[in-house]
């Protein structure tokens, strides 16, 4: 996107956001980024319970500014559960517009993220979100996305993509929720990077059963575990580390496991586009 000016639209297909989140993401973005303009549609700001707005609120949200060709790209707000709720609101009324935009986030975003990746919208990037720079140091993972969406900069990526490899990244939880639907994408020949929060052992690896059960997923062409963090304390102890059961079911399922990524619930997770650098 090099070049004049960039407008990305923000909206909250999970859990609201907030006029101040809102307020310093754009002043970080005016202070490296003059030509860009960040619009938070009012959506964001919200509030149906849990949500930001009832359902049908946050799919016009989304469609209207997936849709509009003013924008570059449309960049999730934060996660919180919720995106999954709208995909058979959204993905029927999105134009060929909608198509040439980047659309950015993780974890609940995965529903929709993965979705239209699987609809052959192909600028799908796994990244850190607006809501994220309420984590202490979280401007530097609102910066590296920012850096991701306006440049295009190498520095944002995951370190172990390899050129020509065919990549996703999803919440571990999402994409099995994903599994068995009409809107998984086809993942085949993919490495597939996953990374979890706020889980215990058991639900983690009970997680990996499912995923590496799935015919489907024995075709990628690996595994590379990010973080599990906050990992809540079980009685009895599990009895294994997120790795170890990571492995065991890679290689029960004949899968290869390919080691760790540098993405997760936290500041220093890395941007990975859909479909490989």
């Amino acid at each position: 996107m090099s070049g004049g000016k960039v407008r990305i639209g923000v909206v909250a297909p999970g859990g609201r956001s907030t006029p101040e989140v809102a307020a310093r993401v754009q002043a970080l973005a005016a202070s490296t980024y003059p030509r860009v303009e960040i619009v938070f549609h009012p959506q964001c700001f919200l509030a149906e319970g849990h949500f930001a707005g009832p359902d049908q609120a946050r799919a016009d949200a989304f469609v209207e500014v997936a849709n509009d060709p003013s924008f570059d790209a449309l960049w999730f707000a934060r996660g919180g559960y919720g995106a999954g709720r709208l995909t058979e609101l959204v993905l029927p009324r999105l134009t060929e517009a909608a198509k040439a935009k980047t659309y950015l986030g993780y974890s609940d975003a995965g529903s929709l993220l993965g979705a239209l990746y699987g609809r052959g919208f192909r600028n799908i990037v796994h990244g850190s979100m607006p809501q994220d720079i309420v984590r202490a140091g979280g401007e530097a993972a609102v910066a590296r996305s920012l850096a991701w969406l306006v440049d295009r900069a190498p520095s944002s990526l995951e370190g172990g993509l390899v050129p020509g490899q065919k990549t996703a990244a999803f919440n571990l939880v999402i994409l099995g929720h994903l599994l068995g639907t009409p809107w998984m994408p086809d993942l085949s020949g993919h490495v597939l990077l996953i990374e979890e929060v706020s889980e215990y052992m058991y639900r983690i690896d009970r997680n990996l059963v499912q995923l590496t059960s799935n015919p489907d997923i024995r075709k990628v062409a690996g595994i590379r575990l990010g973080r599990c963090s906050d990992i809540p304390v079980n009685d009895p102890d599990f009895g294994r580390t997120e790795e170890e059961v990571a492995r065991y079911w890679c290689e029960r399922a004949g899968i290869p496991y390919l080691g760790r990524a540098d993405i997760g619930h936290d500041v220093d997770n890395k941007v990975v586009p859909f479909g490989g650098i």
